[in-house]
């Protein structure tokens, strides 16, 4: 018993310091955002792919991994996105041009997918049932601990250093973690039997994802609407395809018999475009119409993470006795209310309401985000644990895809290829108020999805 527990031990130890990684990088990068525009003369638009470009090849690449690690390892796979992710943090950190930069953080989106689409399989099969929820929980906490300490590291290192030695730092935090697995978490066989990997469905997929994304950020142009027609019947290809292949990249069966796997996942996708560009938004909002420093910006921010680091272990726990339908769908009722608030934001606004909102928005974060994961990973057999979890990380990271997307939109049409100035603030805040609101009503919408679960324990 005593190897055991040490052994659950050691890989949460392990995944939580994975889970600090990268909500460091990306809350730290969003508060830097105004300084690499000026340092690169970026647009709007072209700024907003700076966060945009690094979700979306995390989206496109997790569903295949989560499949690889099924087939070929778990362990394998998750070594190989921390080598990916650290040698990516490198290159950006030494990016000539806005061009590069982007490009790098393609790579760094793809040694993410690697990370993140086995990492909640490799916590959720070391733990049983009874304790995933605690589990997850401490998981999600560590989450919200690193977009907490993001936003004062990525303010303080901007201003002092320079947004370059944000991902310097994350260089020997990775190389420290990848010794920490060779160390702690023994190898691990295949769940499944090795079989053919489906390329065809990972190009469809990759197509789906690719023709979207770039459809929303071109409307209302013609060529928009005509991406997004491709990824809408992509999507039913790609369905198709799933059903008919021997070994699928992802089991579409799971989401026709599983009615707590799919809208689980439903309201995951929901809850995580409405509310991904929260912090892209206000760090623009804060440093732009109110003036702030990265720093000032950063230590504001913080209040979100803080209350979500806070809530997630106990949110998590009342996951394992409580039904996640109602645990769930409570935080996501809190995250709508918080992002209608937003919706009034004026260059008035005090920054008692700014922090009392994104404390708001913490609480429902937590109360919606470990026990959602938790009714996922539990509703299906140990070896769809690598499915479930590309699956969980894939509607985070397409839900954040979206956010970004629709926010690509909305500047495209309100302020439009030209750079982020003191003198752009109105059409910068009507931006952000139409955002808010859109994103008020998408996670209305996912209270439904939520509660459309039913319940997963017998009255």
């Amino acid at each position: 018993m005593s190897t055991v527990m040490e052994s659950k031990h050691s890989v949460l130890i392990l995944m939580t310091a994975t889970a600090l990684l990268t909500p460091v990088m990306s809350s730290s990068i969003n508060i830097a955002l105004p300084t690499i525009g000026d340092d690169f003369k970026l647009s709007a638009v072209t700024l907003s792919w700076v966060a945009s470009s690094y979700l979306l090849s995390t989206a496109v690449f997790l569903l295949p991994f989560g499949r690889a690690a099924d087939l070929y390892g778990r362990r394998r796979v998750f070594l190989c996105g921390m080598w990916t992710f650290t040698f990516a943090s490198l290159l950006c950190a030494f990016a000539g041009s806005g061009m590069w930069l982007l490009v790098y953080r393609v790579l760094q989106g793809i040694g993410s997918a690697m990370m993140f689409g086995t990492s909640t399989a490799i916590l959720t099969a070391a733990f049983p049932p009874g304790e995933r929820g605690r589990a997850l929980g401490i998981n999600v906490a560590a989450v919200y601990a690193g977009l907490s300490a993001g936003p004062f590291i990525g303010g303080f290192l901007t201003q002092h250093l320079g947004w370059q030695s944000i991902f310097l730092i994350h260089v020997p935090v990775g190389l420290a973690i990848i010794l920490l697995t060779h160390r702690t978490l023994a190898k691990d066989p295949p769940e499944r039997k090795p079989g053919s990997f489906d390329l065809q469905g990972a190009f469809l997929y990759a197509v789906v994802l690719l023709s979207i994304m770039f459809g929303i950020t071109l409307l209302p142009h013609i060529p928009g609407g005509s991406l997004i027609v491709v990824g809408v019947l992509g999507t039913g290809v790609f369905i198709w395809w799933e059903l008919q292949v021997e070994t699928p990249l992802l089991d579409v069966s799971l989401f026709r018999t599983n009615r707590v796997f799919a809208f689980s996942n439903l309201a995951a996708l929901l809850n995580y475009s409405a509310t991904a560009a929260i912090a892209f938004l206000m760090s623009l909002y804060l440093q732009i119409v109110k003036g702030l420093t990265p720093e000032q910006a950063g230590l504001i921010l913080v209040a979100q993470p803080v209350v979500q680091t806070a809530l997630s272990p106990f949110a998590g726990s009342l996951s394992d006795r409580r039904e996640p339908q109602v645990v769930a769908s409570l935080g996501m009722g809190l995250t709508a209310v918080g992002l209608g608030g937003f919706s009034f934001l004026s260059p008035s606004s005090s920054y008692a309401f700014i922090v009392a909102i994104l404390a708001l928005l913490g609480s429902g974060f937590a109360l919606f985000s470990s026990p959602n994961t938790n009714a996922i990973m539990s509703s299906v057999e140990r070896t769809a644990y690598g499915v479930a979890s590309s699956a969980v990380a894939t509607m985070r990271l397409v839900g954040q895809m979206l956010s970004m997307g629709f926010v690509t939109l909305i500047f495209s049409l309100v302020i439009g290829q030209i750079r982020l100035t003191p003198s752009m603030q109105p059409e910068l805040l009507s931006s952000v108020r139409i955002a808010f609101a859109l994103f008020s009503v998408l996670c209305l919408t996912g209270v439904f999805a939520s509660l459309a679960r039913g319940r997963m324990r017998e009255a």
